[in-house]
């Protein structure tokens, strides 16, 4: 009988030890904070047009791919050079279907740039992240923010090199 429940408690106790390991080894719960990237899960992913628009005022729908075409067409101005509040526009690509906006939050004098943005990863739980500020590199050629790389705050780098549209800039009292 001893040994019976001596089995039953031991394999009770493996169960609870491998319930807490899956527990701790998720990262789907509370805030983070790095030093190139800080923010916080959302139990419910946020796209990240919707979210673009509501932290920046810039009043486009549509894939984030249509960004661009759309910003001339509703009167944005577009560049090449980041503004705090203005809108990075990332192209359509293989990785990115449906391109990527990200809002910029700090203008750093390195070719770095702070953006915040939502459902950037490549897995549900990286998707579910709002990233409050993420570092952002310009590694164009020509230092026109045609080519950048986000910070994978999971890896400590730099990741994929995307290719960029440019800026949008919000219009400020009722102008360009």
């Amino acid at each position: 009988m001893e040994q019976k429940g001596g089995a039953w408690m031991r394999a009770r106790n493996m169960m609870a030890a491998a319930c807490l390991l899956l527990l701790c080894g998720c990262s789907t719960s509370g805030p983070f904070n790095t030093a190139n990237a800080a923010g916080y899960y959302n139990a419910d992913p946020i796209q990240c047009v919707p979210y673009a628009r509501q932290k920046s005022g810039i009043d486009i729908f549509g894939d984030a791919h249509t960004w661009w075409a759309q910003a001339g067409q509703k009167g944005y101005a577009k560049g090449n050079k980041p503004q705090i509040g203005s809108v990075l526009v990332l192209q359509k690509t293989s990785k990115l279907k449906h391109g990527h906006v990200a809002v910029v939050s700090a203008v750093r004098p390195d070719r770095t740039i702070d953006v915040s943005h939502s459902n950037w990863g490549s897995d549900s739980n990286s998707r579910s992240a709002i990233y409050e500020r993420m570092r952002v590199e310009d590694i164009s050629p020509n230092g026109d923010w045609t080519m950048v790389r986000f910070w994978n705050k999971d890896h400590g780098v730099f990741g994929f090199a995307y290719p960029a549209h440019g800026f949008i800039y919000p219009r400020s009292n009722g102008h360009i």
